[in-house]
């Protein structure tokens, strides 16, 4: 079973290796909408993978590091692609997020990325 939980972090960036012209390459803002998804069997007792507000504790460190940053500026993120983005928050999560099965970063409504892990 999964359960994913949903965050917002609204944050500014500029992709330094773009093409010379390319619109990225300018700093400009997102509302990255970050969903974190958990996979593990459901409780007998408890009737659910995880609690949400457990998942929520454990990504707020990381939405601190985020939310309001110029991401840029943030140690690992230099070229904050979503790709990059996905990775690096998976980074900080797996080792006290069990079950940790997916990262998902939304920059627009129309465009994202799902990362699983460095095995997959």
């Amino acid at each position: 079973m999964e359960i994913f939980r949903e965050f917002r972090v609204e944050a500014a960036h500029r992709l330094p290796n773009v093409p010379d012209g390319h619109k990225c390459a300018r700093l400009h803002g997102h509302s990255f909408r970050i969903e974190v998804t958990v996979r593990g069997p459901v409780g007998a007792t408890t009737g659910w993978v995880m609690d949400f507000a457990d998942l929520a504790a454990a990504f707020a460190p990381v939405f601190d590091q985020l939310d309001h940053r110029y991401l840029n500026d943030v140690p690992g993120l230099e070229n904050p692609t979503s790709e990059v983005l996905a990775a690096w928050i998976w980074d900080r999560l797996a080792p006290s997020l069990p079950g940790l099965a997916r990262i998902t970063v939304r920059e627009t409504c129309t465009s994202g990325c799902s990362y699983a892990g460095p095995s997959a």
